[in-house]
């Protein structure tokens, strides 16, 4: 060992320690911190640039699509490359296509440029992923992730359409590029988190053996339950306004959600799986379900506001068991980039789904029955690969007992 090297490892934090799994949040929400703060986003272009809500629209979407470009190829890089200087390269990557989106003002432009900024952004979020998934207890650090995400969301949608009337989308863009230049100043302290091969006489670029089909069914679950939660929360002013609620009150309700939805994550931090995985996500599935039921109802304000809430908290727990259990397939982080790409393709599909479904004759009801039987598929489909983990986590407790 250097003294390089030496004197880098006495600045890291502990691996698998409260400041590792922040930081490591950090690092996997930079790429896709603007999906947090969409709301105002989407209100900045349109307000600051006069783009239409259709062009702000599409912006938002060629972002979360170039995202999951990123995402996807970043799968198979995943194994070849060194995390560290790769994830140097895409923070800079990032800052610069912020600071080149400040300089494009009209809408076919800004949908490139922020559909390749979402490439690089995947690509990180796929790097931060596989980085999760090579430390102790992932879940936990996705449920930590859930944390950053719905807290700094919640701050940039609160206060970020404030400042646009003021300084301009300027104030998006740099927001986002504060975002990426303290996570840039945080990576180094990060520990190694070197592949971890399960036979060492195995090399590295050497394919490892996967449960295929449960792993797909464990993708097909993310996919559907983010795009089902994507496309229902894209409309739901829409939904609000058509049931003849007060603007303000909604407002109010989903900035509510979303900091109760901060319960959900802290929950999967504390619970991790000492029940289990399978449990846990049908009863919280469950609860989503009931919660979209009871927006058949929104007329009603006290069912309006406790379902957005229950399914605030929901959306945060589940999605950290769902990201946890694809990384339990392999230890090299392969997999756990694979559950990104699928979470990120479900958050894009959802709202262009519920947008064709809307778009003729505005029937909120069927939008909701659709998230409904999204949601009941999305159950099935990852109860099966949370037994089969329950059922190996368990024989390898007994074997070590033994």
């Amino acid at each position: 060992m250097t003294a390089t090297d030496e004197s880098r490892r006495k600045h890291q934090v502990a691996p698998n320690g409260v400041a590792a799994r922040i930081i490591m949040s950090f690092l996997a929400t930079a790429g896709l911190f603007y999906a947090n703060i969409m709301p105002a986003l989407v209100d900045g272009l349109i307000k600051g640039l006069g783009f239409s809500v259709e062009d702000a629209g599409f912006v938002g979407s060629a972002n979360v699509y170039g995202a999951a470009a990123g995402a996807l190829i970043v799968v198979f890089l995943i194994r070849r490359i060194n995390w560290r200087p790769t994830a140097y390269v895409l923070l800079c990557g990032l800052i610069c296509m912020d600071l080149l989106s400040m300089l494009v003002k009209t809408p076919d432009l800004m949908i490139m440029t922020r559909f390749f900024h979402g490439m690089i952004g995947g690509a990180l979020v796929g790097t931060g992923f596989a980085v999760i998934a090579r430390a102790s207890n992932p879940d936990r650090t996705f449920g930590v992730l859930l944390v950053v995400q719905f807290g700094l969301g919640g701050l940039g949608n609160l206060f970020l359409p404030r400042l646009v009337p003021v300084f301009g989308t300027n104030a998006l863009f740099l927001s986002l590029i504060a975002f990426s230049f303290a996570t840039l100043l945080m990576v180094p302290f990060l520990a190694q988190y070197r592949l971890r091969i399960p036979d060492p006489k195995i090399p590295a670029d050497v394919p490892v053996r996967v449960a295929m089909r449960p792993l797909l069914l464990t993708l097909l679950a993310i996919f559907l339950f983010q795009a089902a939660n994507m496309g229902l929360f894209a409309f739901i002013i829409g939904l609000a306004q058509h049931a003849t609620l007060e603007l303000d009150f909604i407002t109010w309700t989903l900035a509510l959600s979303g900091w109760i939805g901060i319960a959900g994550a802290l929950l999967v931090v504390a619970l991790h799986t000492k029940y289990g995985r399978t449990v846990p996500l049908a009863i919280a599935l469950v609860v989503t379900i009931a919660g979209f039921w009871a927006l058949h109802h929104s007329a009603n304000t006290t069912l309006f506001l406790v379902a957005n809430c229950a399914m605030g908290i929901t959306w945060a727990f589940v999605i950290p068991y769902l990201l946890g259990l694809a990384a339990e397939f392999d230890r090299t982080g392969q997999m756990a980039a694979l559950g990104g790409f699928a979470s990120k393709m479900g958050l894009a599909s959802g709202p262009m789904a519920a947008g064709m479904v809307l778009s003729g004759s505005q029937d909120y009801g069927l939008l909701i029955n659709m998230g409904i039987a999204a949601l009941v598929a999305s159950m099935i489909a990852g109860v099966a690969p949370a037994l089969r983990q329950d059922r190996i986590r368990r024989a390898e407790l007994l074997a070590s007992v033994v």
